[in-house]
């Protein structure tokens, strides 16, 4: 064994993957994640615990997986996170618990998420639930939207003993877990939908189909539905653009939507009836994690696929491992590429893609160099399908609903980091809703701390 090197994680074939919807990582066997667990050398002062925005206890849990304690493994886990099976799977462990791990000093870090991924899928299919408490406080508490930051809250407010029910505006629960992250990253039957029931499992009700907003107001859920405080984990599901001519033809789609009609609506199964015009090539502007979840979902629907991006390569946002699984897949990255029209032909539908080439001057405010234009060089990629994946914003629906909530200029809720509380009493926030669209790992430390802050709010009342 090189204890320099991580034990290495199967996965499908390149080739084949592009042609399917399956999990592209095949994850750790017991043998292979007691060997990937014997690299790690279980620091005093843990590095990658502070690097961990939910703070497992990851050398605990790791030194049980060592002695082949994998319901120990998931017990530790399960203290600190009520999704270690999505985590496992999604988060950006190269720049969170890894990108901290002292192994990678002089080799490469421990697969802390492999590990956690393999611990939170022998739990499932092995039965092993979380604890549920004992009783409960008689204390209310509403949760706004089933994705990570919502499930989270909940899970730790049902732990401490409150009555939780979530209400979810969608007919299914899950969030982006479900509607933004697609099959062959995040499995929905088998990992989404049990990992939820889990929560479920902790006493948390979950009502589906409530638009709060429109079914019912934050006030009316206080005065009138006999709940104590409020937390809102709505997510960020408000699509941007770029405001360049053609945007309004057929054929372009936010990722959001994109996305949301194949994970949600299964538009690439032939046997629902929500298909999705898929087109045969396709760009997809941006160059972030969902830009790659909606080029990579496109090449399985049977389409050349463009990644259209105004920096380099090294300022591409989304994960290594997904820009790496992207290229294997044989996606066309147009990098130091900006678009500034979409081509539409005569019945309205898109037939290219107008770009300039950039060239990277001064960094900006991000630290970031601020791509600029280089005279002279447009170009058009032959395109039927473009895809914009540029970020997005809260719905305001929520916030324009509820008395005194304040709000920033991006529309963003305002929220204290420490603990979630808004400027409205009783009222707490979380996730995307309070700082745009981030990662599923910082909308769950969102919802940690939220849970934190209710329950020292609820004590004191």
């Amino acid at each position: 064994m090189d204890v320099l090197k991580k034990v290495p994680v199967r996965e499908q074939e390149p080739k084949v993957r592009a042609t399917n919807f399956d999990e592209v990582c095949l994850g750790y066997n017991m043998e292979e994640a007691m060997e990937e667990a014997n690299r790690c050398i279980g620091c005093k002062n843990a590095q990658c615990v502070k690097g961990c925005p939910v703070s497992i206890d990851i050398p605990g849990f790791i030194a049980k997986v060592k002695t082949g304690d994998v319901e120990g493994a998931y017990g530790v886990i399960s203290e600190s996170s009520a999704l270690p099976a999505v985590c496992g799977r999604v988060c950006p462990q190269e720049s969170q618990c890894e990108g901290k791990c002292i192994r990678g000093i002089k080799g490469e870090p421990v697969s802390i998420g492999k590990l956690e991924r393999f611990v939170a899928d022998y739990a499932r299919e092995n039965k092993i639930l979380p604890v549920k408490p004992e009783s409960t406080n008689g204390k209310k508490v509403a949760v706004i939207g089933s994705g990570p930051a919502g499930l989270t809250c909940a899970g730790d407010l049902a732990k401490m003993g409150y009555e939780v029910t979530i209400f979810e505006a969608l007919h299914e629960a899950g969030g982006v877990l479900v509607y933004g992250i697609p099959e062959f990253r995040l499995p929905k039957e088998t990992v989404v939908k049990s990992e939820i029931e889990n929560v479920k499992s902790l006493g948390v009700k979950i009502e589906t189909n409530v638009i709060i907003g429109k079914s019912t107001t934050i006030d009316e859920l206080l005065t009138e539905e006999g709940f104590d405080a409020v937390f809102i984990g709505s997510g960020a599901g408000l699509p941007k653009f770029m405001g360049i001519p053609g945007e309004n033809a057929n054929g372009v789609f936010s990722a959001n939507e994109y996305l949301t009609r194949n994970n949600l609506m299964k538009a690439f199964d032939e046997s629902y009836d929500t298909p999705i015009i898929g087109g045969k090539k396709v760009a997809v502007v941006g160059g972030g994690n969902v830009a790659m979840d909606a080029a990579r979902t496109a090449l399985r629907l049977g389409a050349e696929v463009h990644i259209v991006y105004r920096r380099s390569e090294e300022e591409l946002p989304a994960r290594v491992e997904e820009v790496h699984h992207a290229k294997e897949e044989g996606i066309i990255f147009d990098l130091l590429t900006n678009p500034v029209e979409i081509l539409v032909n005569e019945e309205g539908w898109v037939s290219g893609i107008k770009c300039i080439k950039m060239e990277l001057g001064e960094p900006d405010a991000s630290g970031r160099r601020r791509p600029v234009e280089v005279p002279g060089s447009e170009f058009t990629i032959d395109v039927d399908t473009v895809i914009m994946s540029l970020g997005t914003s809260p719905n305001p629906l929520i916030s324009s609903t509820t008395e005194g909530l304040e709000i920033n200029k991006w529309k963003c809720i305002v929220a204290d980091e420490e603990f979630g509380r808004t400027s409205k009493e009783g009222v707490f926030a979380g996730g995307d809703a309070v700082t745009g669209a981030a990662t599923v790992i910082l909308a769950m430390g969102a919802g940690k701390a939220a849970a934190k802050g209710i329950d020292e709010y609820l004590k004191e009342k």
